[in-house]
């Protein structure tokens, strides 16, 4: 009887499991990157009749029931709006502002900030209602 040494297999991983994991993986966080992410502040909108859908790409400014305005989920003054925006609007080809506001907030404010988003070089701005930027 002679002994054989064992020939070598050669052994070979799968990969192809593995593809398909990564293009499940890289279709979930494109199709999770388009939505849009309102901030997390209480406001009651105001309604409209004449109400259409916003933009998804215009930038959003918040106004609270107390006046208080907010950019990108930080507080920023009614003075530093302009300069914030003309930031950020500068690289888009189509520079649009939807100001989001809560009913209670007099004319008063919401003019100042629809002034100040003009100021810094949208060419659109509208002023969210309800049926708009959606319930709640």
């Amino acid at each position: 009887m002679r002994c054989r040494d064992p020939q070598p297999t050669e052994q070979q991983i799968d990969i192809s499991p593995l593809i398909d994991m990564v293009f499940i993986l890289l279709i979930f966080f494109m199709v999770s990157t388009t939505f849009v992410k309102d901030m997390k502040v209480d406001i009651n909108r105001p309604g409209a009749q004449s109400a259409g859908m916003a933009s998804t790409k215009a930038i959003r400014l918040f106004i609270d029931a107390q006046g208080q305005v907010y950019l990108d989920g930080e507080p920023v003054r009614v003075w530093v709006i302009q300069s914030r925006l003309r930031e950020r609007l500068k690289n888009q080809a189509n520079p649009s502002v939807l100001v989001v506001t809560d009913g209670k907030v007099p004319a008063e404010r919401l003019v100042e900030v629809v002034d100040q988003a003009r100021l810094a070089g949208a060419s659109d701005v509208g002023v969210a209602t309800e049926q708009e930027a959606g319930a709640g």
